[in-house]
């Protein structure tokens, strides 16, 4: 066993120690490495509390005092390094720590490619650089189309339960590479959301409590089988986003926590370490080498397996210190006030770095707090996302939808209230998978009435769902009306195709995705007040909308008819902005999706009969229940 300097460059050594490594996962941790003509791996890690560091594994009998690989501090940098000769890509290992507490433990690398199947922990010596990407055209065309005007349809993924034969018995990522692309090209998405790929050890976690940040979880095989997974999304045009975990991680004994034996990637203060309401640990933000570490891990997923970009979970619990904390752990920053300033300087770090070597990527803050310009550039005092989940449009309308049509005309401002707020942000209209678990029910068993009013009143919500400006993210098993509330440890319920409103019911989502994905108007301008215009906005005694969507040119504008009551219309005279025909382009109502199969006309012929601010009107029939789009032919 050697150790020299010589393993780690000065600059590195410097960089990682003030939190600019942004690819530190290229120096630390275990990799193939020359050293004096010898073949071997080099080991470099962070533990500047520890007394001594050794490596075993089963090149040596987990047995640390036999042919152990003792490692030598540089300096006092706090970054240990040694180099094995003779080991390969393909070994276990785990570091074995004296600490500074005087306790021997044994811990899996914080930088390790891959990690052994739970139950077991230790990691796996793994080169990811060898993988023939196949990719190019999608990237190129990726970097000459900015996200902003583009449509976007996201199929938020559990990998374990999308389809599962029995229980912890899991389609492997090649598998998923062909049904899972195959599927999600059918019904007409344009990205797949993936939860937590980083290791993690307890299944129902969902990845969202993991220990190893730079290791694809081996539930679904060896990392090489991402890497075709993501390849093959690319190829058949499919963007791939993951759920990343920046926040917080999990405290078992071979993670991060007490790393050297004091706390190291977590605060010293335990009322800033801790998040009692998920029995987790937050990052400390304020030291440099954690953030080389999350924002070399941001770039990982980007480098080595071409991810399109990140959902960053939980910003609300980063920014707010005292988030979901009892008064006993209440602290306060600098100034007095409550927000982590450490944490609101790393998200921005975080997006400039992100954005600095990948312009084209797609940045999401799962965030739930009222904190302004989320999705401001950095230069004018933003987080710097490009995106944010809209949680108040979410609430709102799920409380609406849930809400009898007998009782809806009383609540109809949460229908109309996020259009408000709809363009000071970029935003997502997530429907994702928290909203269906935990006794929420599923998206179909929210909606109220009997069997048949519950896919009617879904059908509406999506079609509303669709025309409101902003990106859309729909979770597994909502396009098919999944009854029972999602069950992390079994497959969705797809036996339910066999009947006819559920197979209906997918028939119509991937219609609804498709009409969206052909008619820039829906699309074009999500995040300009232009894109959008109420027609009539205060029928809340009918309950009744409509309005409409405006693309790049004042051509061929989109309007829209949501009637959210049990009551048909035979005749509803509506403005509208143009004379001509208007040819319907959806119809949530047709037997064919499900519905009741009102005999409806391909087109309407506008009237010079001026109503709702508009100087044409047109007459339609209105089905209970229902929602209904039309086209202007003028061209």
């Amino acid at each position: 066993m050697q150790a020299s300097p010589a393993l780690v460059s000065s600059d590195d050594l410097y960089l990682f120690n003030t939190g600019q490594l942004f690819r530190a996962y290229r120096t630390f941790g275990a990799h193939p490495f020359e050293n004096e003509g010898q073949s071997g791996i080099r080991f470099v890690l962070w533990a500047p509390h520890a007394r001594e560091v050794t490596v075993i594994g089963d090149f040596n009998g987990w047995n640390g005092e036999h042919r152990q690989v003792v490692m030598t501090q540089i300096g006092t940098t706090g970054i240990w390094a040694g180099f094995a000769p003779g080991l390969s890509v393909g070994i276990r290992y785990k570091y074995e720590i004296l600490g500074a507490d005087g306790t021997r433990q044994l811990k899996s690398d914080p930088f390790g490619f891959q990690s052994e199947l739970r139950p077991n922990t230790a990691s796996i010596v793994t080169s990811l650089d060898e993988y023939d990407w196949h990719d190019r055209e999608w990237i190129e065309q990726r970097k000459q189309h900015p996200p902003y005007e583009k449509p976007m349809l996201i199929y938020e993924v559990h990998l374990a339960s999308w389809r599962m034969d029995a229980p912890e018995h899991f389609r492997d990522y090649e598998q998923l590479a062909h049904e899972l692309v195959d599927y999600v090209c059918s019904m007409g998405y344009t990205h797949i959301e993936v939860l937590p790929l980083t290791e993690h050890p307890l299944d129902r976690s969902w990845g969202y409590q993991a220990t190893g940040y730079f290791a694809a979880t081996s539930r679904y095989g060896p990392a090489k089988g991402l890497q075709i997974l993501v390849d093959r999304c690319h190829q058949r045009g499919i963007g791939v986003l993951l759920d990343w975990v920046c926040g917080h991680f999990c405290k078992d004994d071979h993670g991060l926590r007490l790393f050297d034996g004091a706390p190291l990637y977590e605060n010293s203060d335990y009322r800033r370490a801790e998040k009692p309401l998920w029995g987790t640990l937050a990052f400390d933000f304020g030291k440099p080498q954690v953030l080389s570490f999350l924002l070399s891990n941001a770039l990982f997923w980007l480098d080595v397996y071409h991810i399109d970009g990140l959902r960053v979970d939980a910003v609300a619990s980063m920014i707010d210190m005292n988030f979901d904390k009892p008064d006993s752990m209440r602290v306060v920053n600098r100034f007095g006030g409550t927000e982590d300033i450490e944490a609101l300087h790393f998200l921005r770090k975080l997006n400039e770095t992100v954005f600095h070597y990948y312009p084209d990527s797609l940045m999401m803050a799962e965030d739930s707090s009222s904190y302004p310009a989320v999705t401001s550039p950095t230069y004018l005092g933003g987080l710097g996302f490009n995106y944010k989940w809209n949680m108040g449009w979410m609430n709102d309308m799920l409380r609406y939808m849930e809400t009898d049509p007998s009782q809806r005309s009383s609540h109809h401002s949460l229908i109309t209230f996020s259009l408000h707020y709809a363009f000071s942000e970029n935003y997502v209209l997530p429907l994702s998978h928290d909203e269906v678990v935990h006794g929420k029910r599923s998206m179909l068993n929210k909606m109220p009435g009997n069997y048949n009013e519950k896919f009617s009143n879904l059908r509406l919500f999506y079609g509303y769902w669709m025309t409101h400006p902003g990106k859309k993210l729909l979770f597994m098993g909502g396009e098919f009306g999944q009854f029972d509330e999602w069950k992390d440890y079994a497959g969705l319920d797809w036996s339910l195709l066999q009947y006819p409103l559920h197979d209906s019911m997918r028939r119509y989502v991937g219609d609804l995705n498709r009409m969206y994905l052909d008619n820039g108007a829906l699309w074009e301008r999500d995040h300009e007040q232009g894109g959008f215009e109420w027609i009539d906005v205060n029928n809340s005694s009918q309950c009744m909308l409509s309005f409409q969507r405006n693309g790049k040119t004042s051509e061929n504008p989109i309007v829209t008819v949501c009637n959210f009551s049990r009551d048909t219309h035979s005749i509803y005279r509506i403005g509208v902005p143009q004379p001509g025909n208007y040819r319907q382009i959806m119809n949530s109502d047709k037997s064919d999706y499900g519905g009741s199969g009102t005999e409806m006309p391909s087109f309407v012929s506008a009237q010079e009969i001026p109503l709702h601010g508009k100087p044409f009107s047109i007459e339609v029939p209105v089905p209970a229940l229902s929602i209904q789009l039309w086209q202007s032919e003028i061209s």
